[in-house]
């Protein structure tokens, strides 16, 4: 079985708010698909603290993997292994390149479990105020100037035509400069909602202004994990 694992959306989540079965499902198993060793082993001992790190097998699977990375934890599987699949944050395979393991299990009839977790992308929507209804998730903007321009003209063109809103999410590092491209290249009237450090009981910040009442309320976004929305 694969066990698809979410993590916390920050560490200062109190447990209180994740599933029991999270913990349940890491003690199961000590092999893990993982896009970061180091982040794994800190979700890891978040959720299980008991469990031994030094028996913990760690697979690498990131955006760079391909199948013929995997033949040694594949063949594991086949012959009955469970693994678990961490995300970095949240919810595995969203924004992250866990699918390309769910996608081969599949076609291997092997069983993938879903376990509940938080999604920065749900969180950040239906914190927005904007349609719950009709969205769609962006991922990463371009880093190009001048696409990011396009592509961020075209996101509100999107909201205008359709009412669809639209999510989207940047570098941590980067977050400022996206910040300062959304109110200089978006109209005055447009809504934008930025949702930052989700689910941390003391900095949580989840605010939904237009551009142009952005302009006179900055705020410091810089390395901090955010999502931004636009919406009616």
């Amino acid at each position: 079985m694969l066990f698809l694992i979410p993590a916390y959306l920050s560490e200062n989540s109190p447990i209180g708010y994740f599933a029991p079965a999270i913990k349940e499902y890491i003690l199961k198993t000590d092999y893990f698909f993982v896009e970061n060793e180091k982040t794994a082993r800190k979700v890891i001992k978040f959720f299980a603290p008991e469990k031994k790190q030094a028996d913990l097998k760690l697979f690498l699977l990131d955006k760079y993997s391909e199948n013929a990375d995997l033949n040694e934890a594949q063949t594991l599987m086949k012959s009955g292994q469970d693994f678990g699949l961490l995300s970095e944050a949240g919810l595995p395979c969203i924004a992250d390149p866990g699918n390309l393991m769910v996608k081969w299990c599949h076609e291997n009839s092997i069983k993938v479990v879903l376990v509940n977790g938080p999604s920065s992308i749900i969180l950040a929507l239906i914190g927005s105020g904007f349609n719950g209804q009709e969205f769609t998730f962006h991922g990463y903007l371009p880093i190009d100037k001048s696409e990011k321009k396009s592509k961020i003209q075209w996101l509100e063109s999107q909201v205008q035509k359709t009412g669809y809103s639209q999510i989207f999410m940047e570098t941590p590092y980067r977050n400022n400069q996206l910040f300062e491209d959304l109110c200089k290249f978006l109209s005055p009237q447009t809504k934008l909602c930025i949702a930052a450090n989700i689910n941390d009981p003391k900095e949580e910040f989840i605010k939904t202004l237009s551009i142009k009442d952005w302009q006179k309320n900055k705020p410091e976004l810089h390395k901090i994990p955010a999502v931004f929305v636009l919406g009616k």
